[in-house]
């Protein structure tokens, strides 16, 4: 019986559109080198060294300037190197100087940073909406620091209390807030209210309201406090004559309006220290 031929072998070399190359399954290397990478010798994308190699420097620093924070206190930083360390926390993904220092910039010191309304905040390039609320949370914290050194106090004994209280408070308002301080007969703090809020330049004040206000927490001498956004806290001829028409009204009835006191961006103007009553 004939012997039948042996099939030829397969040369997939003249396959056309194969080639045939190292680490090829057909060219005899192990099937593993078609799917591993080499560790060592892979590139990673610079887009990705970069970013880590930033990181690193911003974590350097974080450390860095928290540990001038803990040896030094607050003394051993500037303004924006304080809000910087803040911003740590509520950006903690990002280098945070930038932002510190376009917050300083625009609105001139960190207490005006905190006192700034939100969607000023929210101009700010990196500061959303979130950012901008935790910063407010700060200065509402500060300011219920501020107001527990006046509170079941004699307030004419705390008058520097007072004072940063109320600068915290009002400084850096963008409209002007009238409120006021209602006292007992002992001079001490029995509520803190905002009568009325206006515009730039102007807020509107009822010494009627005032005054039924004052009967109805039993309020014996009044504290009144306004602030001038512009940042001049001189008084008016508008706030002197408000102030008079708030004494006549209050004196019949047993109430003593202290002082009125107004709060500039960068100082304060008292009545009483002005002898304007």
């Amino acid at each position: 019986m004939a012997k039948r031929p042996a099939p030829p072998s397969a040369d997939l070399s003249k396959t056309p559109g194969f080639q045939a190359g190292e680490g090829d399954l057909f060219n005899g290397a192990d099937e593993r080198g078609f799917f591993a990478e080499s560790r060592s010798g892979a590139k990673r994308p610079a887009a990705i060294v970069e970013q880590e190699t930033d990181t690193v420097h911003y974590h350097g620093h974080r450390d860095r300037l928290r540990a001038r924070y803990r040896d030094g206190g607050d003394a051993a930083l500037a303004d924006y190197e304080l809000l910087e360390l803040l911003l740590f926390r509520l950006i903690p993904r990002r280098d945070t100087k930038p932002i510190a220092k376009a917050l300083i910039a625009r609105f001139g010191t960190l207490g005006s940073v905190l006192g700034a309304p939100l969607p000023l905040l929210q101009e700010v390039k990196g500061v959303g909406e979130t950012v901008a609320l935790d910063l407010k949370l700060v200065a509402s914290v500060s300011q219920r620091m501020l107001k527990s050194e006046i509170r079941n106090k004699q307030v004419l004994g705390s008058w520097s209390s007072v004072i940063d209280y109320c600068h915290a408070a009002m400084a850096h308002e963008t409209r002007e807030q009238f409120r006021v301080l209602f006292l007992d007969k002992r001079n001490v703090l029995i509520a803190d209210e905002v009568q009325g809020q206006g515009t730039v330049d102007h807020t509107p004040v009822y010494p009627r309201e005032v005054v039924r206000r004052a009967l109805e927490l039993s309020s014996t001498a009044l504290i009144l406090i306004h602030n001038h956004p512009s940042g001049d806290p001189t008084p008016s001829r508008a706030d002197i004559e408000m102030t008079k028409t708030i004494i006549d009204t209050a004196k019949p009835l047993g109430i003593t309006v202290h002082d009125h006191i107004i709060i500039g961006k960068d100082g304060h103007a008292s009545f009483k220290g002005l002898r304007l009553i």
